[in-house]
């Protein structure tokens, strides 16, 4: 009796990570062709303009990768949010050549925020992320 609870117990939860896999492989191939079209388009800012997209597959990710997510996500909304504090539009950003005004304090903070998000530690956990859609979900991220 025993094991027959053991081996249903398993059976319960072994099938909940499925439906958590299944669910986040639906997202991500519903959410593939936009993303590709945002990240490929080229634009300055185009990593800021998925961030609803790469949210929402953060949401819906399997317990596994959620550090990876945390990491990707994490850095993209510190770099909008340096930039949003600074006022400064993320299209148009030069850092090479700042807008006038622009604080010191400001630029810094934009430039460790992009620093962070083009870190070996966030280009990893891309990696990552992309590896595990393809070997779960047997799809890239982005097309």
């Amino acid at each position: 009796m025993r094991r027959l609870l053991v081996l249903l117990l398993a059976v319960v939860l072994l099938g909940g990570c499925g439906d958590d896999a299944d669910d986040y492989c639906d997202a991500v191939a519903d959410r593939q062709e936009e993303l590709s079209e945002v990240v490929g388009a080229g634009q300055p800012d185009a990593l800021l303009q998925s961030l609803d997209i790469l949210r929402e597959l953060q949401d819906r990710a399997p317990s596994d990768i959620s550090d990876e997510w945390q990491q990707v996500v994490g850095s993209i909304e510190g770099l909008r949010d340096a930039l949003d504090d600074a006022g400064v539009d993320a299209a148009a950003y030069d850092p090479q050549h700042p807008p006038a005004g622009l604080a010191a304090a400001q630029r810094k903070a934009i430039a460790d925020a992009a620093t962070r998000l083009g870190s070996a530690e966030t280009a990893q956990a891309l990696q990552d992320l992309d590896q595990q859609a393809r070997d779960v979900c047997h799809t890239p991220l982005t097309l």
